[in-house]
């Protein structure tokens, strides 16, 4: 939810650049850290309460490397479904949500970069300030296609934990690094890295 809040700040900037002050004011900023944050608590707590009643009789010891809903499901003895139903339409609803307005603010931008401009300088600054987001939008996005699209019965826990550590570790990991590949003297100093 936060990358599609952080495209459309991207798609205000690029494409309403004079409106921008006016439109991401600080009550709607403020608005969207709320509604974010409100919306990622509650569904934390469905599946913590959900989670919660269901019986666990035999092992404790989830195969994986944190403690994540689906590893969780497969623990319990009674019948999932419900909790599997939730996982699947809920987690579903928000990240396909989260994709598409992401999806759309990229589009609108690139329609707009296109179409509407015609300085290739404009267009060059544009695609860099959206280049370190879209490369975290697609890094983000694969991993959780992976871990929570795939079918259960063909892969196996290795592969889950390999895909778990991509999305959890390497990722964030490479989150600062893309960020600051923008900053000036950050590109300066990787340039002469390279160079020696």
């Amino acid at each position: 939810m936060l990358l599609a809040v952080m495209a459309f700040d991207h798609f205000v900037a690029i494409c309403k650049p004079l409106h921008y002050t006016v439109i991401m004011n600080p009550q709607l900023c403020t608005q969207m850290a709320i509604t974010v944050w409100t919306i990622g608590f509650f569904h934390a707590l469905l599946h913590s309460v959900m989670t919660s009643r269901l019986n666990f009789c035999g092992s404790n010891c989830i195969h994986h490397f944190f403690c994540d809903v689906k590893p969780l499901l497969k623990l319990a003895c009674g019948s999932t479904e419900l909790n599997q139903w939730l996982l699947s339409t809920v987690t579903g609803t928000i990240a396909m949500g989260s994709f598409f307005l992401t999806f759309l603010s990229y589009l609108y931008i690139i329609t707009h970069l296109f179409f509407k401009t015609h300085s290739f300088g404009m267009l060059h600054k544009a695609l860099s300030t959206c280049a370190s987001h879209f490369m975290v939008v697609i890094l983000f996005y694969a991993t959780v296609l992976f871990t929570y699209i795939h079918p259960a019965s063909g892969t196996s826990m290795d592969q889950d934990r390999i895909i778990a550590i991509m999305h959890t570790v390497v990722t964030p990991v490479l989150n600062p690094l893309i960020y600051t590949l923008r900053n000036k003297e950050v590109k300066e100093a990787f340039n002469r890295a390279i160079k020696r």
